[in-house]
């Protein structure tokens, strides 16, 4: 698939599923029910990596790269932004995640030797911009109680632990993984853990057998981690951590417009002015002249 394509499957897909993890939520433990969907998920991969005969041994040192990406990635920043999420409001969540752009291209820099681009580092900051007058009612309501201050550090800590799996994915593809073996088994790692931290935290690892919880959790599976996920990654190792990472700016937008047919969302003329910004901004990120 071309870049173009593997993008706009990435954010379609991961803008869609907040539908799929509304049926999530109830009598299941989030990060239970996040654990389902990573195990399933490695499941799906692995079987099909079997029967296409692409299923491969790995050194023990790629095996620890892929358990700490499996620890940032699927794992660590879901406990973190799940249980900030509690607290904050889905926009400001949103926002503090959407920094992710400027952290890849940071991160990048730091750590991986890529060039940063002013071009990039510009689109972003439109783009963040841009999501603060999405959100702007959400973000004016905020108030900086202890309770709101320290679920707004997990927030961000959940976004640092993505940003560092982003960075670890593309550490693990230089070392030509193929990226459904790097995600399947960063899948297992970080299903495995999140079941382990249930136990420990005193939640019961159960199924919700009822078809609303099973329908979503193989939607989740399948398309929210197996496409999107290899979608991604893939995206990371062809157009770089920096420029990939804009689409956590544009699944919110995506979001919002499903809600816009299905629950009537209102858009305000701030909503309507960040949403050209944010659309400014991803122009400038991909442009050729932005790697």
């Amino acid at each position: 698939m071309s870049n173009t394509a593997l993008y706009i499957l990435t954010v379609l897909i991961w803008g869609s599923t907040w539908i799929a993890i509304k049926y999530q939520l109830g009598t299941v433990a989030p990060l239970v029910s996040i654990g389902h969907r990573f195990l399933l998920a490695a499941a799906l991969i692995f079987l099909y990596l079997v029967l296409r005969r692409q299923l491969r041994r790995l050194p023990l040192i790629d095996h620890v790269f892929l358990f700490l990406q499996g620890m940032c990635l699927f794992c660590i920043n879901y406990l973190f932004i799940y249980t900030a999420s509690a607290q904050l409001t889905t926009g400001l969540v949103a926002v503090v995640f959407s920094t992710m752009v400027i952290l890849n291209m940071l991160g990048g820099a730091l750590f991986l030797g890529l060039s940063a681009s002013w071009m990039v580092g510009l689109g972003g900051a439109v783009g963040l911009l841009g999501m603060v007058g999405v959100f702007l009612p959400e973000l004016e309501a905020l108030d900086l109680s202890d309770a709101n201050f320290r679920a707004l550090l997990l927030c961000l800590a959940g976004t640092c632990m993505a940003s560092i799996g982003n960075l670890l994915a593309v550490r693990n593809q230089r070392r030509a993984i193929p990226v459904l073996l790097c995600n399947g088994w960063g899948m297992v790692y970080g299903s495995l853990t999140l079941y382990l931290a249930a136990l420990v935290l005193g939640y019961p690892v159960t199924v919700d057998w009822h078809a609303p919880y099973l329908v979503s959790l193989v939607y989740l599976s399948l398309f929210g981690s197996v496409v999107a996920f290899w979608a991604y990654i893939t995206l990371l190792g062809e157009i770089g951590a920096d420029r990939a990472a804009y689409t956590s700016l544009l699944f919110p937008i995506v979001a919002l417009a499903i809600s816009t047919a299905v629950e009537g969302y209102s858009w305000t003329w701030s909503a309507s002015a960040g949403l050209c910004l944010v659309l400014c901004g991803n122009w400038l990120v991909m442009r050729r002249g932005a790697a």
